[in-house]
């Protein structure tokens, strides 16, 4: 088994460890040294940039992409108290909440999903938002408060899709697990990450983008938040889903100049970036 640095290291927020790939990195050196012939990444954990020699070929159907509420008592979000203690790990979702309701109180939480559950009783806490996917996958749909809709709290990049690495030159591989790949989830996930890449985007911004295909045509939905808590800037393309990629690419252009170079000037001469929590 593989350990990466984001899963050994669970005392410090995300956005303080740094550094790009926080649960790919030690995956992504056993591929190159011909350890393993193939990684299965959950999407949103993996950077922007690919190491040289390797390549992400596949990515499998889109599981639900939305976040969910787990609450203590039952209480849907619109009904937590104004001062209520919400907790997360994501930058992106903590600014989301606050935009919606400003005296929240946003706890950080990090570990595994049933370590953050148990954490709602042992840090008194009135809820915590987590990723609906990572819920359904572990059959424990029962526990979910509320489906938060993505236009109120817009998914990470490549959010609820599971990605299959390799190396580039691995024909072989390749061609004997092809038949996995969902070429919608492709298209969308291609321009979520395209508008992530263009934007040089971690953990250390509040960042989210979501693709929708429909029928030849493709939208995209993106955001970026300032380090402070803000400044949002939200806006969408259409365009031909052939396009999918130059269509995130316009997007971040768009966000860009909206106020994102200077956000973007800000943050990241502070130091690197990684990806996205779990």
């Amino acid at each position: 088994m593989i350990k990466t640095k984001g899963d050994i290291i669970q005392d410090v927020p995300l956005a303080k460890i740094g550094g790009k790939g926080l649960f790919v990195k030690e995956i992504e050196d056993a591929l190159l040294r011909g350890e393993i012939d193939i990684a299965v990444h959950s999407m949103k954990d993996v950077p922007a940039e690919i190491p040289e020699g390797l390549e992400v070929t596949i990515m499998s159907e889109r599981e639900d992409p939305r976040d969910v509420l787990i609450s203590k008592d039952g209480r849907m979000i619109e009904d937590m108290p104004r001062s209520a203690r919400i907790g997360t790990g994501s930058l992106r979702r903590g600014f989301q909440l606050r935009h919606l309701f400003p005296r929240m109180e946003i706890v950080p939480l990090r570990g595994n999903l049933d370590t953050r559950i148990r954490k709602i009783q042992s840090e008194h806490l009135d809820g915590i938002i987590v990723a609906a996917a990572g819920m359904r996958r572990m059959g424990w749909t029962d526990r979910i408060t509320q489906y938060l809709p993505v236009e109120i709290m817009l998914p990470s990049v490549g959010q609820g899709v599971l990605g299959i690495e390799m190396r580039q030159n691995d024909d072989a591989t390749r061609n004997s697990i092809s038949f996995i790949n969902h070429s919608q989830t492709w298209i969308e996930v291609s321009a979520e990450r395209a508008f992530l890449k263009r934007l040089a985007g971690g953990c250390q911004l509040p960042i989210a983008a979501y693709g929708v295909k429909q029928g030849s045509n493709l939208t995209i939905t993106g955001l970026l938040g300032s380090i402070d808590g803000r400044v949002m800037i939200k806006d969408e393309l259409t365009g031909h889903c052939k396009d999918a990629e130059a269509l995130g690419v316009m997007l971040a252009e768009r966000l860009y100049a909206r106020g994102g170079q200077a956000i973007l000037e800000e943050v990241y001469k502070k130091g690197p970036d990684c990806g996205e929590t779990r």
